[in-house]
């Protein structure tokens, strides 16, 4: 089949451009070319283009016809309604929506497909929400072909899934773990949360491509393996070769001193999630996680201590979470004194 990934160059959607292309399909990507990453495809199947520019897109299209579309970097109505318009011929578009837009706090335990969409506490899930309602009514007026996939935390080399980290410079934490410096956790440590190999995670994707019993269906594609937070930092700990220092800080105190983490911590990783792929397994019975996070965060330290370069070091960051667990100690002492 003809497959277009709208970016294609990601820590996910790399890993499934890798999967599709094994699968025999063939694969182009949009994108502006600006990624640092080398790319998987060939030159003739690289669309350059701002995939929120029209024009652009039509431009690098052509004339082409894609069997699939699967859009990764949209974030709002206003780019999903661009791809009505612009994918209108296309067999399948797929679109990447994100499993933090469950409610918040849950109500039960398990997360499937059926676990309500409402989360007032981060608006990266409300916008994503709200792409998929405007596809869905798509579907339902013009029957534009969407099927609607939700990641969870999905990691790979180049990300360390922590609670607390830095996202442009994940080996900070590592730095910090080989130094002994506090590494801040959430609460006491003991909800479950669930971290997939972005491997995995392409590998529950790529069968859906052309499905027509994925049409107007979501779905969403994890892990089976649930760990605690304080099992997931010791075993980014012991990947780095050491025992970590954690110090557990309530969630509210965390948002208290920066409130930028309200949505990620109340609006996703305070909370239990785990999650049923009974509803994928259905179509893909194949389907199976292979990747346990004791190797999986393995590999990606490995990755990051190949290379010196891989090593920046996020020292604001560093300053504020040092100056916090120290204001918490104190605390602590006080409390206790």
């Amino acid at each position: 089949m003809e497959v277009l990934f709208i970016g294609g160059t990601g820590l996910i959607s790399s890993a499934c451009v890798e999967v599709a292309l094994e699968a025999g399909h063939r694969v182009s990507t949009l994108n502006r070319g600006l990624s640092k990453l080398p790319s998987l495809v060939g030159v003739e199947s690289r669309l350059i283009g701002d995939a929120s520019n029209e024009l652009q897109v039509r431009e690098a299209l052509g004339s082409r016809h894609f069997d699939v579309v699967v859009q990764w970097t949209a974030f709002l109505p206003s780019q999903v309604e661009l791809d009505v318009r612009l994918y209108a011929d296309a067999g399948q578009y797929i679109f990447i929506s994100s499993a933090s837009a469950y409610e918040k706090p849950p109500t039960h335990w398990l997360n499937t497909e059926q676990t309500p969409l409402k989360n007032p506490f981060w608006q990266y899930s409300r916008d994503k929400i709200a792409c998929e309602e405007l596809l869905i009514r798509a579907f339902e007026s013009n029957r534009f072909p969407i099927t609607i996939v939700r990641p969870s935390h999905t990691y790979g080399p180049s990300q360390i899934p922590v609670a607390i980290g830095s996202s442009a410079k994940p080996f900070t934490i590592i730095d910090r773990m080989r130094r002994g410096a506090k590494i801040l956790v959430p609460g006491d440590g003991t909800s479950l949360w669930t971290l997939t190999h972005n491997s995995d995670f392409a590998k529950g994707l790529v069968p859906l491509f052309g499905r027509s019993e994925a049409i107007g269906e979501d779905f969403h594609i994890t892990s089976d393996e649930a760990l605690t937070w304080n099992q997931i930092y010791l075993l980014v700990g012991e990947a780095a070769g050491v025992q970590p220092d954690l110090l557990h800080v309530p969630t509210d105190g965390l948002i208290a001193s920066n409130p930028e983490l309200l949505g990620s911590l109340w609006g996703d990783k305070a909370h239990s999630a785990v999650f049923d792929n009974s509803k994928l397994r259905r179509l893909v019975p194949e389907f199976k996680a292979v990747v346990p996070f004791e190797s999986g965060i393995r590999q990606t330290v490995e990755w990051f201590d190949s290379d010196v370069s891989r090593q920046e070091i996020d020292r604001a960051a560093n300053l504020a979470w040092d100056r916090l667990a120290g204001r918490y100690l104190e605390a602590l002492w006080q409390a206790a004194n």
